[in-house]
């Protein structure tokens, strides 16, 4: 046999190469230099999108069973969620009829009563539709910003409410915003009506700092107060116009060592999630001048004799 035919290359046995260590270093360092260019320089960011364009038609196949089966699902409870709201609506919706039916007659009644007992009729309530923007930046007060100022004609001490009742009180008045108590803020105060018994009292906001309720003060332990109670401003105040909804008595405690009920009450107005207000004019603003008192006239001392 020649001997040029014959294989010189070493037999398996004998080759000798880098040793599994040496491997992981150089893996190890070329994977962590891959890293920090990649993060630094972007690198790797068009192969990044080459795959993701590749594998789009798999994933996008993988997810149709778990779309179709979120659709399933959120159909069904669109569609419960339709219905209840229907059935919500045209209760509503026969209620405010019923009320409706009833307004004419009752303007009519309240206008012959006015006339017979010769009273001022009602103040019509001036209103400017807002809008909220954002909650005020102060964690422990409970205001929010609207987008309505003294370039719209807004005062300082005007009611807001929405579709559900008393929202709070503008505070602070901006040329272009405006910034507005809620009826829930721990120094807000408002004279209300028990719309059941007739009685008076004041609404402060919730004092433990929680938000969300209101208080009834200085109510004696026997007052004539019920849960579910409908509160609605008194109108005293010479601020709200009367009759517009504030709470509903939630929770009536009745202590034995206090004189005092602890009378907790649900805000009517959505405090948390209110979009679109209406700032009311004062009621002040609205009433007659009171007349200019007249000066006592002092009398005169007679001369002694």
């Amino acid at each position: 046999m020649p001997l040029g035919t014959l294989d010189r290359t070493p037999p398996p046995f004998f080759k000798q190469g880098p040793s599994a260590l040496s491997k992981l270093m150089v893996c190890s360092a070329l994977a962590l230099f891959l890293m920090v260019a990649d993060a630094r320089f972007r690198i790797a960011q068009p192969l990044r999108a080459v795959v993701a364009t590749v594998l789009y038609p798999v994933q996008w196949v993988a997810m149709r069973p778990v779309v179709a089966a979120r659709f399933v699902a959120t159909y069904f409870e669109s569609l419960e969620a339709a219905q209840a709201s229907e059935a919500a609506a045209r209760r509503k919706l026969a209620l405010q009829s019923l009320r409706a039916n009833q307004v004419e007659q009752l303007e009519a009644e309240n206008q012959r009563l006015r006339k017979l007992l010769e009273l001022r009729g009602r103040v019509a309530t001036r209103a400017t539709a807002a809008e909220v923007l954002y909650d005020a930046a102060d964690p422990y007060t409970r205001k929010v910003i609207i987008d309505r100022g003294l370039a719209q004609g807004i005062e300082a001490g005007s009611p807001v409410v929405d579709e559900y009742g008393v929202l709070g009180q503008v505070t602070r008045v901006h040329p272009l915003v405006s910034e507005v108590t809620l009826v829930i803020d721990r120094e807000q105060a408002m004279p209300v009506l028990n719309a059941r018994t007739g009685a008076r009292s004041v609404a402060y906001g919730d004092p433990s700092g929680k938000g969300g309720a209101l208080e009834l003060r200085f109510m004696a332990g026997n007052a004539d107060v019920q849960v579910g109670d409908l509160l609605t401003t008194s109108g005293v105040d010479g601020v709200y116009p009367p009759g517009l909804p504030v709470a509903k008595v939630l929770h009536v405690e009745r202590r034995a060592e206090s004189g005092f009920a602890r009378i907790e009450c649900a805000p009517q107005a959505m405090v948390t999630g209110a979009r679109h207000v209406m700032v009311l004019a004062p009621l002040g603003m609205q009433m007659p001048e009171r007349p200019a008192a007249e000066e006592a006239a002092a009398p005169k001392k007679g001369a002694r004799k």
